[in-house]
């Protein structure tokens, strides 16, 4: 049994989360340990630190969501919902017209999105699909957390996606070296956030991305 306190409120002081949503993250979490036992939703070695691996590391990109107005944010290549489902909950009580929609190719993994959304009423649109396989999208944000290198990424925004305004990618430590290759072949801006979850981490958010 996992115990109720394995995550610590305090840690989500900063991103004014409140005590309902709190527990429906605790809720989620636990979840994601009951099926992983089933299917992959997780890496096994991750499982103990998914506090702040998976849910806290999830919920910071909330701090680029929220400086827009936007209304639908599309996940590519979610998974167990890292991050949809968390900034889906985030945003249940201060936006409920907010709206995330997610591609998962995984019929099992797809199934579980489907059930978690179920179960906390979150406004989602759910498609097990390959998102290569699709054209002409539209979004306001596109997210993207551990699914593929960020030169993919942005080819299948630009490729596959009719509009969208900006895209939140999550990088690791050699982030700055990849980005930098990045702008050899794409104009674009972007804001970056330090990780509070990893020193080596940041998140960014490209906009106005053109190819060179």
């Amino acid at each position: 049994m996992i115990d109720s306190k394995f995550i610590k409120f305090s840690q989500f002081d900063p991103l004014n989360v409140s005590r309902e949503t709190f527990k429906e993250l605790e809720e989620y979490s636990s979840s994601i340990l009951k099926r992983n036992k089933e299917i992959n939703l997780i890496s096994n070695s991750t499982e103990k630190s998914i506090k702040t691996r998976h849910i806290l590391d999830s919920a910071q990109s909330i701090d680029f969501i929220e400086e827009n107005d936007v209304n639908m944010c599309t996940d590519i290549g979610s998974g167990a919902g890292l991050p949809g489902i968390v900034l889906a909950i985030l945003m249940k009580r201060k936006k409920p017209l907010f709206k995330v929609i997610f591609y998962e190719k995984s019929f099992h993994k797809s199934n579980f999105l489907k059930e978690i959304s179920k179960k906390f009423e979150l406004n989602t649109e759910i498609h097990q699909k390959n998102i290569f396989e699709e054209k002409n999208l539209r979004t306001d944000i596109i997210i993207s957390r551990a699914f593929k290198p960020l030169p993919i990424i942005l080819g299948l925004a630009k490729e596959n996606f009719q509009k969208f305004e900006s895209i939140i990618l999550f990088m690791g430590k050699t982030g700055k070296e990849i980005l930098s290759e990045a702008l050899t072949k794409w104009e674009f801006q972007y804001k970056e956030k330090k990780s509070i979850t990893n020193d080596n981490s940041f998140i960014i958010k490209i906009s106005n991305l053109k190819k060179k």
